[in-house]
């Protein structure tokens, strides 16, 4: 029978009820014959209430310390996990990341994982146990705890299918699948049944929230048939149904590139645009305005550098909301060096993206896209693109009327 990785975020394992209700599903695969390792999340909001405790005590955690505090969440999700199974008669154990080998470099609150031992959890799947592994943290070389940040638990389980090569690996959530936008701003949203790893990396590092980026990239690199589907469906529901219900992340040649142009639309709501204006145009313009806020830890998403005149030009991009302010105070203080004439901010914008992998054979996406924002009245601001990913910056207060108006303009209500 098959090699299968089952995931379960902090919804799932939000109260004690349905942590026996994971345990019913688990079981009734384990039943079924086949292998099974469960990498669960801390139950809802137990993060969070760890983070505050430490913030009480030390505003700005150390973090090695946090990643102590942090990791005990998944800790306590195992230790019931495994009882509710050996409860229903089945024999199971739980272990830490650090007790099964998964270590990860020394980036404190935002560890990447190096390598996994599967020695441990294989001997113990040889012994028709059910293996419970900590998600979302591992240990360094030096043996300290670490974490790999929010929503790390994803990539743990991906890891871990990785590292087994399981023949799947499944993440419950409490949503039934990937849709083709936020079903909250658009009423006719549709589940999708297959997405390539490709459109899903895009829509989740464009603001689905459905997988974290950093799982997708490691199912994508190595090759881990990745479904994502709801644990708050009848856990007794037969298995075939289960196994094929929501969505599977697919490799490219498996799919049909000519069935869909578009596979999804995403949004961010909280984007920021800063413009350097006047600043002298020579080599090493872009380097020497982006490299103190690299170097200050805040990403840069879309930019564009305007022509140059007089020997000067006008550099503007895009930062997450909440380090607009600390990236301009960054600027401001290297004025001197950088030589530009003044700062211009805006915090009230939002990125629309259309993502598919359909634009490779398809032409006239952009196009489509612009003219439907024209008709709609939304000016764009910024452009970046992708060879599967059209994305605007535009008035935040339009974002909501650009995705719908884009999720029809491009029929995905339509399966």
């Amino acid at each position: 029978m098959a090699f299968i990785v089952h995931k379960y975020g902090g919804t799932s394992m939000g109260s004690t009820e349905r942590i026996k209700n994971v345990a019913a599903r688990v079981a009734k695969w384990h039943d079924a014959g086949h292998r099974v390792v469960v990498v669960p999340s801390a139950m809802s909001g137990e993060t969070n209430r760890l983070i505050g405790l430490a913030k009480e005590i030390m505003p700005q955690p150390d973090p090695r310390e946090l990643d102590m505090i942090a990791s005990t969440g998944e800790q306590v999700s195992v230790g019931l996990l495994a009882m509710a199974l050996l409860a229903r008669g089945k024999d199971a154990v739980s272990y830490t990341g650090w007790q099964v080998g998964i270590k990860t470099d020394s980036a404190f609150t935002k560890a990447r994982i190096q390598s996994i031992d599967d020695t441990r959890v294989r001997a113990d799947l040889d012994a028709g146990k059910i293996v419970i592994i900590t998600g979302f943290q591992g240990v360094d070389e030096d043996g300290n705890i670490s974490t790999l940040g929010r929503g790390g638990s994803d990539t743990s389980a991906v890891a871990i299918a990785a590292a087994l090569k399981a023949d799947e690996c499944l993440i419950y959530t409490d949503v039934d699948g990937i849709y083709t936008t936020d079903p909250r701003v658009v009423d006719e949203a549709r589940r999708l049944s297959k997405i390539t790893f490709e459109e899903m990396l895009e829509l989740a590092s464009l603001g689905s929230k459905v997988l974290q980026t950093r799982s997708v990239e490691f199912a994508g690199n190595y090759r881990v048939p990745t479904r994502v589907l709801s644990s708050l469906t009848d856990p007794l529901m037969s298995l075939e149904e289960e196994a094929s219900s929501g969505t599977l992340i697919s490799f490219e040649e498996e799919s049909n590139m000519e069935q869909a142009v578009i596979s999804g639309i995403a949004f961010q709501r909280d984007e920021a645009k800063i413009t350097v204006l006047g600043v002298p145009d020579k080599p090493g313009v872009a380097y020497h305005i982006l490299g103190p806020v690299s170097d200050a830890n805040i990403e840069v998403d879309m930019i564009i550098q305007n022509v140059s005149v007089d020997g000067k030009t006008d550099f503007t991009f895009t930062v997450s909301r909440g380090d607009y302010q600390r990236a301009v105070g960054v600027l401001e203080a290297n004025q001197a060096e950088l030589g530009f004439a003044r700062l211009l901010g805006d915090a009230k914008v939002s990125k629309v993206s259309a993502v598919g992998v359909g634009m490779r054979s398809h032409v006239g996406v952009a196009s489509q896209m612009f003219r439907t924002l024209a008709e709609e009245g939304i000016n764009i601001m910024m452009i970046s693109t992708s060879e599967i990913k059209i994305s605007v910056l535009i008035d935040e207060k339009y974002m909501e009327l650009a995705t719908r108006a884009l999720h029809k303009a491009f029929n995905l209500e339509k399966a």
